[in-house]
């Protein structure tokens, strides 16, 4: 249950924050936020939007962030931000401690698009502006949705990543980075596909992406696209919308040839290896059950990282012949000295 800010200490907020407000951004929800002119403190309650702030070396200027950062990106993330070892965690995605907030005097929350409005309101209450992230362009009726409609996935989620970028970029000062990154992830994702352009919807490699507890991604997910741009064929994007739990009934019923799971569920792995549900199902069959390396993030929503790099590391897996002569290694250890100042993990062959 949210607690009452008492009434004088929200007057006093409300001042502090407008008074030196003197910008103003539209976020991805649609709504006119007003901020100061520089942000040097500000708290992430979306992990997509953490990610981002790495990689656009804006770090420094983050005083708090969600609690569940860790499940969410990874455990080797660290190394990528160390500074999330000791670093306040006043909420998460959908809900949010304002004491704690408070004491972190944030002039910004970054948080999901689909933040409860509660939650939202609460913030904004005392006095501190809220800017929601969806990286989509999409409908202003599905907005705030997980698992929104979408007319033109690959356009709301193209667009919808470019303004995520530069929205963010521009909130925090960082203009430059967020152009330099736009025009660099793009550009690598055409060299995918002009190797692939030549592969009718009938050859493409048929996929299953599978997470903990038979969850996977239908439609209306960027991790679809991913396949889509790679040369592959989301099978569960027919029969589902969105993120959802499925049988293993549906998964026999799809056969897919290839599943991939994300790096941070390495246990699915072996769990569909050995278990016997799963033995009938082609891809099983001949061991084409990947782990997806850190890069290849196939969230719902899409990483710049996994448009340069894990769209590409899919293609080469799937179609290796037309990829022999890419070392993948090279193009990652580029991208991540570049957008994380470290070195990557060793590439998933």
């Amino acid at each position: 249950m949210f607690k009452r800010i008492p009434r004088l200490l929200l007057i006093l907020l409300v001042f502090s924050s407008s008074a030196f407000a003197d910008r103003q951004v539209t976020d991805q929800l649609n709504r006119t936020v007003t901020l100061p002119d520089h942000i040097t403190r500000a708290v992430v309650l979306q992990h997509q939007t953490l990610n981002l702030l790495v990689q656009l070396d804006a770090m420094p200027q983050v005083v708090g962030v969600l609690s569940s950062w860790q499940k969410q990106l990874g455990p080797n993330y660290l190394r990528l931000a160390p500074s999330l070892a000791k670093m306040p965690m006043p909420g998460d995605l959908t809900a949010v401690n304002i004491e704690s907030l408070l004491s972190l005097h944030p002039q910004v929350v970054f948080v999901a698009n689909y933040a409860p409005a509660d939650m939202i309101a609460q913030i904004e209450q005392v006095g501190i502006p809220v800017v929601a992230i969806s990286l989509r362009r999409e409908p202003a009726d599905q907005a705030g949705k997980i698992n929104p409609m979408l007319e033109n996935e690959d356009q709301a989620y193209n667009l919808g990543l470019q303004d995520g970028i530069r929205l963010i970029g521009k909130v925090m000062g960082r203009e430059a980075q967020a152009e330099a990154m736009v025009k660099d992830v793009f550009h690598q994702r055409a060299l995918v596909a002009n190797r692939l352009q030549d592969i009718s919807e009938a050859q493409r490699v048929r996929v299953y992406m599978a997470n903990p507890d038979l969850t996977t991604y239908g439609s209306g997910k960027y991790t679809g696209l991913m396949m889509q741009h790679a040369g592959a064929v989301n099978v569960a994007a027919k029969d589902i919308q969105g993120f959802k739990q499925v049988s293993i009934e549906d998964v026999l019923k799809w056969n897919p040839a290839v599943i991939l799971v994300q790096e941070r569920y390495p246990e699915v792995v072996q769990q569909i290896l050995t278990s016997p549900q799963w033995q009938p199902i082609e891809a099983v069959k001949h061991r084409r059950v990947y782990l997806m390396p850190e890069y290849a993030k196939a969230w719902g929503y899409p990483m710049p990282e996994a448009l340069a790099l894990g769209e590409l590391w899919m293609a080469k897996v799937l179609y290796p012949q037309r990829f022999h002569d890419i070392d993948l290694q090279q193009y990652v250890d580029s991208y991540y000295q570049r957008y994380y100042r470290a070195s990557c993990c060793q590439t998933v062959k």
